[in-house]
């Protein structure tokens, strides 16, 4: 398994192989922005979207990647105010279906976060449905739970389900 940063033009080149990722995870009941069905083609869209930030340094993308295939993601989204330039939101962890549980997401995980540090960065944020396989991922790596918001966002199926923030200090050393 080999996980790979990419740059804006490398996003482009795996749009499409990122888009068949991302209808897995759709497929699967993840809840990470979109509903079922989730079209192949709006992916490849909604990823070569994301090109111009990773181009401007707003975020960054790693692929996990076996055989030539991407079969995990990761990124971290960099605010643009001068005074939260020491956090990162952790965005789009996705493990393909046939991946999970094998400890993938928390490679990509350990991964997006020492990218952090290496970048200056002293704390991240996130947020995922309540009672997700992927919050059970986050506070088994030591995230903290700042919090639940009700009805928040719609699971894949179109139903309202509520939100957990986490946080994390990544301080270096």
């Amino acid at each position: 398994m080999t996980t790979v940063r990419l740059d804006a033009s490398g996003l482009l080149d795996r749009a499409a192989d990122l888009a068949e990722l991302l209808v897995d995870t759709v497929r699967g009941g993840a809840s990470i922005g979109f509903l079922a069905p989730l079209d192949h083609a709006d992916a490849v869209l909604w990823w070569r979207d994301r090109a111009r930030a990773v181009a401007a340094g707003d975020l960054a993308v790693w692929t996990a990647e076996e055989g030539g295939r991407v079969v995990g993601t990761v990124g971290l989204a960099f605010p643009d105010k001068p005074n939260s330039r020491h956090r990162a939101e952790l965005v789009k962890l996705m493990v393909h279906g046939d991946l999970r549980g094998k400890g993938l997401g928390r490679g990509l995980l350990d991964t997006a976060e020492r990218a952090a540090v290496a970048a200056g960065i002293t704390l991240l944020h996130l947020d995922t449905e309540t009672d997700s396989p992927a919050e059970r991922l986050y506070r088994g790596a030591g995230w903290t739970l700042a919090g639940v918001i009700p009805d928040y966002a719609a699971s894949p199926d179109g139903v309202l389900r509520p939100t957990s923030l986490y946080y994390k200090s990544v301080a270096p050393g």
